[in-house]
């Protein structure tokens, strides 16, 4: 993600998957624990009023709408893990294999 975006900025913003097919509304921005930096958004999605997790690094912001390069069933499959908490190191870790990211500090 463009590392010049207030993470704040991204809350409320339009969230579109893959395909430009509307995934919801950015709720909550999580910052990684090491670097500060916004590591997940927490995507309310209108599916039963769940909150869908999505990796940042790889989004893109364009105008008010934020780019998630996965598909919306992928998005949809995601962990759940409630909204207003801080993610654990496990849980984290639990999204990055369910999106097939590569893990900080694994090789």
């Amino acid at each position: 993600m463009q590392s010049d975006i207030d993470p704040r900025s991204l809350i409320g913003r339009r969230a579109v998957d893959r395909d430009g097919a509307r995934i919801g509304t950015v709720d909550e921005v999580y910052l990684d624990d090491v670097t500060g930096e916004p590591g997940w958004a927490a995507v309310r999605t209108g599916f039963f009023s769940r909150d869908a997790f999505v990796p940042l690094g790889p989004s893109r912001v364009e105008g008010e709408v934020l780019h998630v390069p996965y598909a919306r069933a992928v998005i949809r499959r995601a962990p759940g893990f409630g909204v207003g908490r801080h993610l654990s190191p496990e849980q984290e870790l639990r999204l990055y294999r369910h999106y097939g990211m590569r893990v900080p500090g694994e090789d």
